[in-house]
């Protein structure tokens, strides 16, 4: 019997875990199997272990292991490869593989313009746009938000569209907002994150403490979970229970 098991990434924030189940409820009416479980990769329970072994007591004998990630580095390359195989020597039996990241996809770079379109009340032609990522040492990670930049920028037509990363390797947010101050030009700013939780608070606090103003930054909301992320997530689920 064929099962899903999707996994989130996990946070300390209650609201984070909470969005993640509901969008998984509105995800599992459009997959025809029916085990579907979701678990976390850290911070949260369950784990991708007690999921396996969810799938496995509701008779699972095939599991497709799908990460809501929207990009491919280490917890996609080793982590959640990992804790597969740490499942796999406790139930031999069971076929376990793992599907891909939401990688470099239209429906998203859509949904990016919607984030801008909803904050650019007065439709300005001229914009700008700086995209925040988690970050990762892994260089894909940053190879993978440029190219989506670059799709964005060509697209839509917008003037600008820059890169920055909250954490690792990469062009910093600290440098990103030095050089918007620097310009004295309007930027939409838009974090490439399911969800913010706590990271939105510090993004917004350090645009606080160079005392940017609304005529220079709007942020807008993250990418969140919104019907493209949805469809998105259902594609690579197709995608895995093919294969």
């Amino acid at each position: 019997m064929k099962a899903v098991l999707f996994v989130a990434h996990g946070t300390r924030v209650k609201a984070g875990i909470d969005e993640a189940i509901q969008f998984i409820e509105t995800v599992k009416p459009f997959i025809q199997v029916d085990i579907q479980e979701l678990c976390f990769l850290e911070l949260a329970e369950p784990s991708i272990i007690d999921g396996i072994a969810s799938c496995v007591a509701k008779g699972a004998t095939n599991i497709s292991v799908i990460p809501i990630l929207l990009l491919s580095a280490n917890h996609a390359k080793q982590d959640i490869p990992l804790e597969i195989h740490k499942a796999q020597e406790l139930y031999p039996s069971v076929s376990i593989s793992l599907g891909r990241p939401f990688g470099i996809h239209e429906k998203l770079i859509n949904s990016l313009n919607d984030r801008v379109i909803a904050k650019n009340t007065t439709r300005e032609k001229d914009v700008d746009i700086l995209l925040i990522g988690r970050g990762s040492s892994d260089k894909q990670v940053q190879t993978d938000l440029q190219s989506i930049a670059n799709l964005l920028k060509q697209k839509f037509q917008f003037s600008n569209v820059d890169t920055c990363f909250l954490y690792g390797n990469g062009p910093s947010f600290e440098d990103a907002l030095q050089q918007i101050n620097e310009r004295k030009r309007k930027v939409f700013i838009v974090p490439y994150l399911l969800f913010t939780g706590l990271l939105k608070i510090g993004i917004r606090k350090k645009i606080e403490k160079l005392g940017l103003s609304e005529e220079q930054i709007v942020l807008c909301d993250c990418l969140g979970y919104d019907h493209n992320v949805r469809e998105v997530l259902v594609e690579r689920v197709n995608e895995a229970l093919v294969s």
